[in-house]
């Protein structure tokens, strides 16, 4: 399978280069967002591309969009992203981009956390609580809580991390009534897809969704979404709590680099072996698979 790296679209304007998706200016009103194989772990973008990855988050997210459309509407326009590039640059973009609204993005991200795993473990372990939410005492590691969490995070700038926040201050940042509107449908959102996920034998344990505003002001669900990059994924069947259960992401990227004990998690990456590249594409293969029924459309 063919990679790609970093996509070189010359028919349109470059809006910039993020983590993994590069944006292209289609008028004023509309973007070409293309997914790349590029991996980030630890905020850090490595330099070798996981092959098919992008195509995986990309069938994803379209996947999810809609199955969930009937509860917010989303960035998505139907314009064939084919028709917007050159002859040429068509292999850059098939089964890999969208043609998607240029929304105003609102620049908090709502977190919803349906376990008790990762930095919400780490906090729970400290203080007793996640993001300053109390909780009942006696959790243990990947124990389902009581109910969802929404426990947004203030979006940073490339290669920073974002930062957990209070309900309180995603109020004072963007308005009481978006940040319920945000938090209310976010909830919304993440049960309807563990849900579905359960009977596909996959466990949500956590999700983070983007959202932007179009000029009325109407709210969208935006970027990516319930993607094995912006979501911790279990298979329900080797699932137990009192452990970090397996995941269908880069957990073997982020795996090996704990490994290098030398390496500080800040650029430059260092080099991934073959073998931690082809388990790593192998998980985002078998997550699409078993999410949706079908093979990556390659």
């Amino acid at each position: 399978m063919k990679s790609l790296y970093q996509s070189t679209i010359s028919s349109l304007p470059l809006l910039g280069h993020g983590k993994v998706r590069d944006n292209y200016a289609v008028g004023d009103d509309k973007i070409l967002i293309v997914t790349t194989d590029r991996l980030s772990a630890f905020d850090v973008v490595m330099n070798e591309p996981i092959p098919g990855k992008g195509m995986v988050l990309n069938q994803m997210s379209d996947f999810w969009f809609e199955k969930l459309g009937h509860i917010v509407p989303n960035h998505l326009t139907g314009v064939a992203p084919e028709s917007v590039v050159a002859p040429e640059e068509v292999d850059q973009v098939k089964g890999r981009a969208v043609v998607a609204k240029r929304l105003k993005p609102i620049l908090v991200e709502a977190v919803v956390r349906g376990y008790i795993i990762g930095s919400g473990w780490k906090d729970y372990q400290a203080t007793g609580s996640v993001c300053g939410i109390e909780l009942p005492k006696g959790l243990r590691q990947a124990d389902k809580l009581p109910e969802p969490l929404f426990t947004p995070a203030a979006k940073a700038d490339l290669g920073e991390h974002d930062e957990n926040i209070s309900f309180a201050e995603m109020e004072q940042r963007i308005g009481a009534e978006l940040a319920a509107k945000m938090r209310d449908i976010s909830i919304q959102l993440y049960k309807t897809a563990a849900e579905y996920a359960a009977t596909r034998g996959i466990i949500i344990a956590d999700t983070k969704f983007e959202f932007g505003l179009d000029e009325n002001g109407v709210m969208h669900l935006m970027d990516e979404v319930l993607t094995a990059d912006s979501s911790r994924f279990w298979p329900a069947d080797s699932y137990a709590p009192d452990m970090s259960p397996p995941s269908f992401d880069k957990q073997f990227v982020r795996d090996y680099l704990e490994t290098l004990t030398e390496w500080k998690k800040t650029p430059p990456a260092p080099p991934l072996p073959q073998d931690v590249i082809e388990k790593t594409q192998a998980k985002y293969f078998e997550a699409i698979e078993r999410l949706t029924g079908d093979k990556l459309k390659a």
